[in-house]
C-alpha cells in the first residue's frame, strides 16, 4: 500500500470509530505501532484535527469533512453480499432501510463498479424468523434505542411462565433463534430472552438511565468473563 494511501485509511478508520488505537490501526493497515505514530504526526502536522495522543487513542475533531466515499469493486461487492444476508433476518423496517440505503450508496458507484457489485453470485434464500418474532424484534430494538423499559410475559424451557420488567440492552442472533439481552429488574440480573417464548411485550412509561453494572458493556463483560471460566 502507498504511503498515502495509508495516510487516508487512517484518517477513514479514525472518524469511522469513537476512539481508535495505534495498535487497532496498526493490525488493520498491517504495518507497526510506530509506523502509525509517525503518521498520524505527520497528518496532524497536515492539519488533520487528530485528538489524542499514543497510549490513549485518537479521534477526529468536530466539523472535519472529508470528500465522499469511493468504493472499490472488492468493497462494493462485500456491501451487497453483507446487505443480502442480513435482510433475511432484520425486521421489516429495518430491512427496507438496509436496502435503501444500499441504492443509495449503488446510484453514486460507476457503472463498472455497480454492475460488479450488483453481480455478486451470494444470496441469502429467506428462512426468516416468524412474523410475530420479526414484529417483536422491531418493538424490542427501538426500545433499546429509546432505552424503554418493557413488561414482558414469558415462557422458559420448561414452560413455565413469569412475568419481568427489564431494562432492553440489545438483540443478539444466534444462527437460529433471536434474543434480548435486558437487565431484568424482576430478578435484579442480566437474563437473556429468547423471542420466540415472548408471549407478549408492553413499553412501560419513562425511559431509564445508564447505570453502573447494568449497562450493554456490563452485560458483555459479564458474559465474556462466564466463556473464560474453565
Amino acid at each position: 500500500m502507498r504511503r498515502a494511501d495509508r495516510l487516508f485509511q487512517i484518517v477513514q478508520i479514525i472518524r469511522g470509530r469513537r476512539l481508535t488505537t495505534a495498535a487497532h490501526l496498526a493490525q488493520r493497515l498491517e504495518v507497526s505501532e510506530r509506523t502509525i505514530y509517525r503518521d498520524v504526526a505527520d497528518l496532524q502536522h497536515q492539519g488533520v484535527p487528530i485528538e489524542g495522543e499514543a497510549g490513549v487513542g485518537y479521534r477526529l475533531g468536530a466539523g472535519f469533512e472529508l470528500p465522499p466515499l469511493m468504493f472499490t469493486i472488492d468493497e462494493a461487492r462485500s456491501l451487497v453480499a453483507a446487505t443480502r444476508l442480513a435482510q433475511a433476518w432484520l425486521d421489516p423496517a429495518l430491512a427496507r432501510d438496509a436496502e435503501t440505503a444500499l441504492g443509495k450508496i449503488l446510484s453514486i458507484l460507476p457503472r463498472e463498479t455497480r454492475v460488479a457489485a450488483e453481480s455478486v453470485s451470494l444470496f441469502a434464500p429467506v428462512f426468516a424468523p416468524e412474523p410475530a418474532v420479526q414484529q417483536q424484534l422491531q418493538i424490542l430494538r427501538e426500545a433499546v434505542q429509546a432505552r424503554q423499559r418493557l413488561a414482558l410475559h414469558y415462557r422458559d424451557a420448561a414452560n413455565q411462565h413469569s412475568e419481568r420488567t427489564v431494562r432492553p440492552l440489545g438483540c443478539f442472533f444466534w444462527g437460529k433463534v433471536w434474543t434480548l439481552a435486558a437487565w431484568c429488574e424482576s430478578r435484579e440480573a442480566f437474563r437473556n430472552f429468547r423471542l420466540d417464548r415472548i408471549d407478549s411485550l408492553q413499553k412501560q412509561g419513562g425511559s431509564f438511565r445508564d447505570e453502573s453494572g447494568k449497562t450493554l458493556a456490563d452485560f458483555l463483560r459479564e458474559m465474556g468473563a462466564r466463556d473464560s471460566r474453565p
